[in-house]
């Protein structure tokens, strides 16, 4: 009796489970068809583009935690790390759910060449602006640290950019041969 009743539960539960997924898809939902791609992140690419998000939200949490408005250029590098910070965000979720794979019509090596080619070049701007811009700031002071940190930071997202670059642009001429 037992077991009757043991499988009865079982049928049971499988049953719910059954109309729990009609449900869904009666209400016109499906399931999401992204996946995610663990390979991304220990791949070049993905550690690049770790390295530019944590480099990035540092630059520019380092300088918007200052008075940077009196400084007019560092207006210039907190406008280059926001923005670009924010779509390595968005290209990085796209990598890394595979949604890129859903729209073949992009070249996603071309892109990523302009991208963080555009990327390293506008951050050895902003680099350098936050290297000249110290010669305003007062030592010892917390912001003047803050920008020598920052400087640092900017320096190192440009790094890792370049890399990138690179990296695509790699991927981009192998595919191309093969053609």
């Amino acid at each position: 009796m037992e077991n009757d009743s043991e499988s009865r539960m079982d049928s049971s539960s499988t049953t719910d489970r059954t109309s729990k997924s009609s449900n869904i898809e009666s209400l016109g939902l499906s399931h999401s068809k992204l996946v995610y791609d663990g390979n991304f992140i220990r791949s070049a690419s993905g550690v690049f583009m770790a390295g530019e998000i944590v480099f990035g939200l540092l630059v520019w949490t380092l300088i918007g935690g200052t008075e940077y408005l009196h400084v007019p250029p560092l207006g210039w590098v907190m406008f280059v790390s926001v923005f670009y910070w924010v779509l390595t965000v968005i290209l990085f979720l796209l990598y890394l759910t595979m949604a890129h794979t859903r729209i073949p019509q992009i070249p996603w090596n071309i892109l990523g060449i302009c991208f963080n080619g555009s990327a390293s070049v506008l951050y050895l701007t902003a680099a350098v602006i936050c290297a000249v811009s110290l010669n305003v700031a007062i030592r010892g002071r917390y912001y003047f640290i803050s920008w020598v940190a920052s400087t640092i930071f900017a320096s190192l997202a440009m790094v890792c950019y370049a890399g990138n670059t690179v990296v695509h642009f790699k991927s981009w001429r192998s595919k191309s041969e093969d053609i």
